[in-house]
Parts: C-alpha cells; sequence; structure tokens
C-alpha cells in the first residue's frame, strides 16, 4: 500500500492521550471542540503554587499500575507518564507484542526534556544533606532516553528505541523519525511521542523570570489565546502523549482499523536564533513545503498552528504559513488555548487532532480569540468548530534553537477507518 508520491503508507492505528483537558482521543477531541479548557491556578498544595500564576495540570490518574514498589519510587513522572501512554495506544490499536507485531519489528521513540525534576530534587536534596543524600538512581531517573526504555522493557519491545530531544518539537519530530523507520522497512509499528512533566519550581520559574508566560488573568481559562491581540504568553503545561504508527500492510494484515495516515513531514532549522523564532517564517514555510511535496496544497484544508499565544511566534508561524501556501487560505486554528503548552507532547497531540479532523470532518476552533491580530492574517477558525471536511491537515511544531517539524495527515490507507463516536461530532 502507497501513499501519495509512491511512498508505503503509514497508519496510525492507536493514540495514548493524557492532557489537561482529558485522557484518550474520544475525550480529548471533544473537549477540543467543545472549549473545555484544562487551565487552572495552581492550588496551594502544587508543586508551582508560588512559580507560576496559571498552569495545565493533568487530571488524575492512578499511577500504581507502573510505579507500584521499590522500583516505581525512582521512576520520574515522565516515565510514569509515558508508561501510562503507551499502554494506552497499544490497547487502543489492539496490539499485544509478540502475538500480533514481533518483539523485533516494533520500535518505540519518545521525545521531552528527560527527568528534570528529579534532578532538581536530587540537587536540593545534596545541598541540604551531602554526598550521602544522592541516590544511586538519580541517572536512571534523570535520562532523556528513560522514558523509552521503560516502555521498552514494560511491553517486551526489542525493536528501534530511541529518544529526541529537539525541545518544543521532539514530539512531532518522534513520529517524523518513525515514519523513515517504517517506509525504510527497518520497523512495521513504531510507538511514538513524548512525554512531559514541567510542573517543578525551577524549571517553571525560569520561563516566568523570561516573561514568557500568560499573567494577569482573572480567568485562567482565558488565559491562552493564540493569534488574539490581547495574547502575553503561554501557559505551562503537562502532558504525555504516545500514537501507534504502522504500515498500512502490516495494519490491513491483521484486519487493523486506522484514524488516518501521515502522508508527509518536514524538518528544518532557522539557524538563526537559540529561542526567537525567524521574523521572516522562512524556515518554518520550507519545513511545511516539504511536509506537502507530495500534494497539492489547495488539497490541505486545515492546519493545526503551533500557535503558543506568544507575540513573536504567532507573527511568525502566520508569516511563514501565507509563504507555504500562497493564495490558498487553509482553516487554521491552534488547540493551545485550551491545553496549553506542553512542550514536546503538545506537537503530539495536535498531530492527534488534525488526524481527527481528517476523520472526523470537524476543525476545533481557536478558542479565546476575540480580537485577531492583523499581524496574523490567516483564516482563523474561531469561537465555534467549523464542519470542512479537509482532505489534508497539517500539524505544526516548532522549537527553541529554531527547530521545525511539519507533519501532514490524510486519510487512513486501511480498509477500515476509526471512527470517533458521534457525541463528539457537533
Amino acid at each position: 500500500m502507497s501513499g501519495p508520491g509512491g511512498a508505503p503508507a503509514v497508519t496510525i492505528t492507536g493514540m495514548g492521550l493524557l492532557t489537561p483537558v482529558g485522557r484518550g482521543p474520544q475525550q480529548v477531541y471533544d473537549a477540543l471542540l467543545r472549549g473545555r479548557s484544562g487551565i487552572v491556578k495552581p492550588p496551594a498544595d502544587h508543586p508551582v503554587a508560588n512559580s507560576v500564576e496559571l498552569a495545565g495540570i493533568l487530571p488524575p490518574f492512578d499511577p500504581g499500575k507502573v510505579a507500584s514498589g521499590p522500583d516505581g519510587k525512582v521512576m520520574d513522572r515522565t516515565v510514569i507518564l509515558a508508561q501510562l501512554v503507551a499502554e494506552d495506544a497499544l490497547a487502543d490499536a489492539g496490539l499485544s507484542v509478540g502475538e500480533n507485531v514481533q518483539a523485533e519489528r516494533i520500535g518505540v521513540i519518545v521525545g521531552g526534556v528527560g527527568g528534570m525534576a528529579t534532578l532538581e530534587q536530587q540537587v536540593l536534596a545534596r545541598a541540604e544533606r551531602g554526598r550521602a543524600a544522592v541516590s544511586p538512581y538519580l541517572l536512571t531517573g534523570v535520562l532523556p532516553n528513560m522514558p523509552a526504555a521503560r516502555v521498552a522493557i514494560r511491553f517486551g519491545i526489542r525493536g528501534y528505541t530511541s529518544s529526541v530531544g529537539t525541545a518544543c518539537a521532539s514530539g512531532a519530530q518522534a513520529i517524523a523519525d518513525a515514519v523513515r523507520l517504517i517506509r525504510s522497512g527497518e520497523a512495521d509499528v513504531v510507538l511514538c511521542g513524548a512525554s512531559e512533566a514541567p510542573l517543578f519550581p525551577t524549571f517553571a520559574e525560569t520561563f516566568a523570570n523570561a516573561r514568557a508566560l500568560a499573567r494577569g488573568w482573572d480567568d485562567p481559562s482565558e488565559a491562552s489565546r493564540p493569534f488574539d491581540l490581547r495574547r502575553n504568553g503561554f501557559v505551562l503545561s503537562e502532558g504525555a502523549a504516545l500514537l501507534v504508527l504502522e504500515s498500512a500492510a502490516h495494519a490491513a494484515a491483521r484486519n487493523a482499523v486506522g484514524y488516518a495516515d501521515v502522508v508527509g513531514y518536514g524538518v528544518t532549522s532557522d539557524a538563526h536564533h537559540p529561542t526567537a523564532p525567524r521574523p521572516d517564517g522562512a524556515g518554518a514555510a520550507e519545513c511545511m513545503r516539504q511536509a506537502i511535496r507530495t500534494v497539492d496544497p489547495a488539497r490541505v484544508g486545515y492546519v493545526n498552528a503551533h500557535g503558543t499565544s506568544t507575540k513573536l511566534g504567532d507573527v511568525a508561524e502566520s508569516v511563514a504559513i501565507g509563504l507555504a501556501f500562497g493564495e490558498h487560505r487553509p482553516a487554521v486554528s491552534s488547540t493551545k488555548a485550551l491545553t496549553g503548552h506542553m512542550l514536546g507532547t503538545s506537537g503530539v497531540v495536535e498531530a492527534a487532532a488534525a488526524a481527527l479532523a481528517v476523520n472526523t470532518g470537524v476543525v476545533a476552533p481557536t478558542y479565546h480569540l476575540d480580537d485577531p491580530d492583523p499581524a496574523c492574517p490567516v483564516d482563523h477558525v474561531r469561537k465555534d468548530p467549523r464542519d470542512i471536511r479537509p482532505e489534508y491537515a497539517l500539524s505544526n511544531s516548532f522549537g527553541f534553537g529554531g527547530q521545525n517539524v511539519s507533519l501532514l495527515l490524510g486519510g487512513a490507507s486501511t480498509p477500515h477507518r476509526r471512527h470517533i463516536d458521534s457525541e463528539v461530532r457537533l
């Protein structure tokens, strides 16, 4: 089975999503369509209560299944979250390693910054109590490959295993890397995405001190407002998301159903600045062109924007979209208005949202976009979902260091397509 351009088709057959707006594709997409925000003022007993005004905090969950006993005590939160969504994604895809996929033919790629909360805790412990307070398990708590490694250990995955560290683009780049592995024939299935747990004091305070975070909002749910004139920063959030990517041929052989295909990807560098995007949008525009190179740009009906709610970033992305698509104006929205910015995980959740837009035909809007910034001249989907039935949808992720990743999603090439419950369709 081939996709546009003749490359082997790669299908999303499973989704594991744990976000501030809910868990699983049904609940998450319903929240994105109906405008249920996950942004709150941190409660008094939360680690970042005195560090940030607002945060995207996960709903309660039971870590006991993956973090019980002595071993669980040394797991960073990023590792726990990754294992939870891995279990969800494999179950959603109907996959059992060693039964309907060979252990050596499935890989796992998980992006993220690693266990920085564990590092902070250990540095404080050493400062207070000296060398003896440093845990011998520190490395397995902080190493960025541990989420992927722990997932591989838990599920017996013996194929290609890796981590990606391209800042806020890492989850999307994990997906791009997975597509490459499957197309090259190195894997039949790849579990890919990101896990981020940034809500601890030092990490949160670096963003707050840089004045990058939204502030001064009485209603937390209105603080993240991508492309709006009143935007004044992003909301830092936690979350994890893994997708099961599978060659369409392997999926068909086991009679699996797909949500959507990952049709193309682009990866570029701005080569411009450690934190700021290129104002002319050239690097991001080239990234989008790479992703859509096998299809007519006019067939791309929707762009799920990186759209963090920052002054510079939203403008640069809007300029880049104009450069990439020319006279064609795809519908554009940013779901970070509800989720906040989950760093590397955002790109995975947003790729899932783009896939579900293709799957259901309904595009989630940018909520709280009351007064669009004239410097962001795109076709904003605002206030209400839009039923546009896009043939293709693009998802953008941009990270510090000028990292750009774009993913193109299209209809599932499996004989049967996964259907989202009608209650999600408005």
